[in-house]
Parts: structure tokens; sequence; C-alpha cells
């Protein structure tokens, strides 16, 4: 088995250990962390036992002196595991080593599982807690965008084509509606999926349990309700020698819906940041570099790794569905080893990807002139169907005006495509049929884009009043909480 001594420089490190990631994060799922929880479980079990007389006040006394972090022994136990090949019974006995008077009662009638995964469910629970922590944030930083740019219109983009004009707080409004969505199916996970497996022993049918209280009339039941209550950890009610490994599924599905989330704003962002576009920019430091040869580039490095590391979220529920669907009767142990790897890379990159997500939100270079650039250039167009409703209203037929309009629209297409102005309100209204039915000064104002963005404004700022405030009223004390923001 590894040596902690040998976890350097000088042999892999998963980007997780040290790139990637809060250091909150990483204490959740780190190796002491995690068997510091089995000792309080293991703790909390003796100290329940022992109000049916099956383990002395003093033998839970001592147990409780050596559940501390600062107890753990690495070093003994992977002696242990590298003897016997199992790391729960060598921590046991690492344990049991330290607490001569109580080691003797450590993991009284349980099966493995009956510590990893209620220990697992915890872990989940504190994690899903940072993640909503950084989603309320990238909320509220994202509510800034959208009042602030409510009503700067924009055109928008539909098949990577200049389409309609719409507003840059409308846009965002989109980013911000994804994240309450994930904010909604997090808490959902937390208050009805998220459950430890209880103690119920080696299949599930807490037999071991049973025969423990055999002589004192009381029911496994009453043992883990008073276990879990300990733990403040509500159970499966049915579980087999594990918990439904379904309920890890469901975790890194919703996982993978925010990560979802994060590549769609990503993605875009990448896209807009292109001097194509060049309407919107992720903070740039003044000494950052975009490339090792061409010294001139402003790559878009954050947007890119939040996007990276999305994908690969995005693959891990396959893994956990295979992990749920294959194990067959009431275990297999197939799952076990890919576990330790997907259950905390998920959270990890997730957690990643949205403290970077909030720097970026907050620190959002908007490059106004470019966006009215672009709308001058492309958004004419959209004023045309309104041009066309007008005249058949007016007695005019709605295909020959509409190849009318098609036909100047290509012209003027042409000309914005080769660098020019858009000509096409001077195309327009140089038509003999147009110009009597629309006067110039009308038809000036019909293909105004900023007239053409329906309610984007007021329902963008009916959004954050209506359903972004709420959600972060309730999340108030979550904003109060830092957030790193290095990239």
């Amino acid at each position: 088995m590894p040596r902690e001594e040998s976890f350097d420089h000088h042999t892999f490190l998963s980007p997780f250990t040290w790139r990637y990631g809060s250091e909150e994060m990483r204490r959740i799922f780190s190796e002491i962390e995690t068997r510091a929880q089995w000792r309080k479980l293991w703790t909390s079990l003796a100290e329940a036992q022992s109000e049916y007389g099956l383990v002395s006040k003093k033998e839970v006394a001592d147990l409780r002196s050596k559940m501390a972090p600062e107890n753990i022994d690495l070093k003994r136990a992977h002696e242990i595991e590298e003897e016997i090949k199992h790391d729960l019974m060598a921590e046991i006995r690492t344990y049991a080593e330290q607490t001569p008077i109580g080691g003797g009662k450590i993991h009284l009638g349980a099966t493995s599982a009956d510590i990893e995964d209620n220990v697992d469910a915890l872990k989940m629970l504190q994690a899903t807690n940072i993640i909503l922590t950084r989603l309320a944030n990238c909320l509220d930083a994202m509510a800034s965008n959208i009042t602030k740019y409510a009503d700067l219109s924009c055109i928008g983009w539909t098949h990577l084509q200049p389409a309609e004009p719409t507003t840059l707080g409308y846009r965002f409004a989109l980013y911000a509606q994804d994240l309450t969505l994930d904010i909604k199916n997090i808490e959902n996970l937390r208050q009805h999926f998220i459950k430890g497996k209880g103690l119920k022993g080696a299949v599930g049918t807490a037999a071991s349990y049973k025969a423990l209280l055999k002589d004192v009339a009381a029911e496994p039941s009453e043992l883990e309700d008073k276990v879990m209550k300990k733990l403040g950890l509500e159970a499966f009610p049915i579980a087999s020698q594990t918990y439904p490994r379904k309920m890890d599924y469901l975790v890194l599905s919703a996982l993978a819906a925010v990560a979802q989330s994060i590549h769609k704003f990503g993605l875009d962002l990448r896209v807009l940041q292109s001097p194509v576009f060049g309407e919107l920019s992720e903070p740039i430091g003044r000494s950052q570099v975009g490339s090792s040869t061409m010294a001139f580039k402003r790559n878009p490095v954050a947007a890119e790794r939040i996007c990276s590391l999305a994908r690969y979220v995005s693959t891990l529920p396959n893994v956990s569905f295979m992990n749920a669907a294959n194990s067959i009767l009431e275990r297999t142990l197939d799952e076990s080893a890919n576990r330790r790897i997907i259950i905390p890379e998920a959270f990890l990159a997730v957690d990643e990807c949205l403290t970077i997500y909030q720097k970026i939100a907050r620190k959002l270079v908007v490059n106004t002139t470019i966006v009215e650039r672009n709308l001058s250039r492309f958004g004419v167009f959209a004023g045309t169907e309104t041009i066309m409703v007008e005249m058949v209203k007016k007695g005019g037929d709605r295909q020959k005006i509409h190849e009318k309009i098609r036909q100047y629209s290509f012209k003027a297409w042409d000309e914005v495509m080769n660098g020019r102005e858009n000509p096409l309100e001077e195309l327009l209204s140089s038509d003999p049929e147009i110009s009597k039915a629309i006067p110039r000064n009308q038809l000036k104002k019909m293909l105004n884009p900023s007239s053409y963005t329906g309610d984007a404004s007021n329902r963008a700022k009916k959004f954050v009043k209506e359903t972004i405030d709420p959600i972060l009223s309730r999340n108030a004390d979550r904003l109060k909480q830092k957030t790193e923001t290095r990239f």
C-alpha cells in the first residue's frame, strides 16, 4: 500500500490534489477527515449500544478520546492494510491499538458498509452544501448583470448567425435561470435523496444487531434510530449490504446538470470573446500570458477551463449508472474502486468551475461599443418583419413583399460583409411601393433594432424580482461566505 510520505511531486498526483477545487472541498474527501468520520460513527454506535448494556461508559469514553482527526495514524493503518488488504479493518485495528479500554468493542455488530456508506452520505451532504453556496454566489453575480444590462439592446444570434435583437440582460437571465434550476435540484436532492444506509448489517436484514439485542428486548431499528440521530442523518428504510447505489447516480446527475449550466455559459462567453463577435470578455490580468508563442493573445482561459472540467463531469453519471445497474442481488464490490474517484472528483470539479464562474460573472467585461456596432450592422434586418406586416395591412401581397424585402436584404448583407455600413434603410426607402405605403420617418423607426426587443427588458427585470430574489433571500447567509476567486 502507498505511504503518505511518498505523496510529493516526484510521483503522479491528481490535479484535484492541488490544482483544482477548494481546500474546504478537498478536506471533506481527505483520508484524515474520512477516517475521523468513521471513528465518530463507531463512537456513536458504541454510545447507543451502551444504553443497552453492551458497552460500558468507560469504554465509550476511551473511544471518544481518540476519535478526533489529530489521532489518525495513517502510517500505522497503512502498515496493517498492507498485511490484511482491508482499509476499514486496518483503521479499526489502528483505533483499537490507541484505545486499549474500549478498542475491543469497535464495530460491534456492524459490517463495513454500515460505516462507509453512512459517512459517504454525510460527506455528500457537506459537499452539496458547499455547492449550494457557490451556486448562490454565482446567481447573485449574474442577477447584478441582468439588472445592469436589462435595457442594453444587442443582436441575438441563432445558428451563429445574426438574428433578431434582444437585450444583454435578457441573455444573462438565460444563464441565471439555469442556475435557479440547479439550486432547486440540489436542494431537492439534499432534502429527499441523500440518505445513509443506516445500520442493517451484511445483507440489509440487521441480523447481527438482532442477535446483539435479543436479551434486552430491543429492535435493531431502535438502535439504528439512536445512532442516525446522533449523526444527523436520515437512513433509507430498505438497503442491501449498501445504500442504494441509485443515490450516487442521482447525486452525480445533479452535479452534471450544474456542469451543463457552467458549460453553456462558458462556451457562449468563448464565442463572444472572439474578436469576430467581440462583445464580452472574461477578466484578463495585465500580466496574464495567453500564448507561449503569440504574445498578443487574449485567450479565454478561464472559460475554457470550466468547459473542460464540465465536460469531464458530464461523463461521470454513466459510471454511477453502471455501478447501480450492475450491483447484483445484495451487493458486488466492482463499484468500490471507481467510487473513490468519481464522487470526490465530481464535487471538486464542479466546485472549481463555480468558483471561476463567480469571478467571471462579477468582473465580466462588456464592450458596449462593439455591442452597439454589431446591433447597428445586423439589427436593422429584424425590422423588415414589421415593414412586411404593415404593408400587408395596407393591402399589399405578403409573398411579393417578402421577396422584395429578401432581395434588398441580400444586397445590404453583401455591403455589410464588405465592411461598409448597412444600406438597408436607404434601399427600402428608395422603393416606390414601400415609400408610398410607409413614410421615411416611420420606416426609420421600424428599422431601429432597439425598438424590436419585445418585452425582453421587463421580463428580465421581473425574473430577478420574482424568481431570483426569493432564492437569494433564503440563501442570504451563503452570500456572506467568502469564495476563492483565483483562476
